[in-house]
């Protein structure tokens, strides 16, 4: 139920009736008992998530979340690099595992926001790692700011690797932080190729803030769990869907 929630925002009772098994009269019992704890609103037919769509789960609480699906996007991402290529690399739990498997890339010049994923890139020699500068973020250590999105108008890159909040259609990408939001718009202008690591828990879900739309979107890579019904329209919206 929550998981559901989380990635559409509603739940009908005819719907959870039949996933669960029980009747719809125990679900509406269940669904009352979440209205009184605070995490659903009730509505005709089913319920809502009670949680803002601006709600940003803390960064320690995220990175324990799908942390294999992660490393399976990190690598499957990071195959899509070409040596000598100039990299935006975003922030973000996911975007931390494919800096790791970034480790024995070379010949690559890296840009970035992430003060957690400049710490893996530097560690290789043969990546030449450039930080944008900016205000760290409490916690997410991503840089926000003037400064950071500055840095993205004086430099050219081949391809972002974003982050999300969530990637749906017809939302497109979106983020929980505003602060960060700008600072991806900046790094998109900067780039000609743009590739959404995401896992499933983030397909069809709108966070708060407009990154872009589908159509500015090569590619998304995303992990098997992902449901066709979240899939379909992401393709039909012309992005290329790399399962990991």
């Amino acid at each position: 139920m929550f998981e559901s929630l989380e990635r559409h925002g509603e739940v009908s009772v005819a719907e959870l009736s039949r996933v669960a098994g029980v009747s719809e009269m125990t679900i509406r019992r269940d669904l009352e008992t979440l209205e009184r704890e605070g995490a659903v609103r009730r509505v005709h037919g089913g319920a809502v998530s009670a949680v803002s769509r601006g709600y940003e789960p803390p960064y320690a609480l995220r990175s324990t979340r799908n942390d294999e699906a992660k490393a399976r996007i990190g690598a499957h991402a990071a195959g899509l690099v070409s040596d000598g290529e100039t990299l935006v690399v975003d922030v973000g739990t996911t975007t931390l595992q494919f800096a790791r498997a970034l480790r024995e890339a070379s010949g690559l010049t890296v840009l970035t926001p992430s003060l957690r994923a400049a710490a893996e890139l530097s560690a290789n020699g043969g990546i030449r790692t450039i930080v944008t500068g900016g205000i760290a973020r409490p916690g997410e250590l991503s840089l926000i700011g003037d400064l950071a999105e500055r840095a993205f108008g004086e430099l050219h890159c081949d391809t972002v690797f974003l982050g999300a909040g969530g990637v749906s259609a017809p939302a497109g990408v979106t983020e929980f932080n505003l602060d960060d939001t700008r600072v991806k718009r900046a790094a998109l202008a900067s780039a000609r190729r743009c590739v959404v690591r995401a896992d499933a828990s983030k397909l069809g879900k709108v966070a708060l803030a407009s990154v872009c739309p589908l159509e500015r979107v090569d590619v998304l890579v995303t992990d098997s769990s992902a449901a066709d019904e979240a899939l379909e329209p992401i393709r039909d919206s012309g992005v290329e869907v790399l399962i990991a």
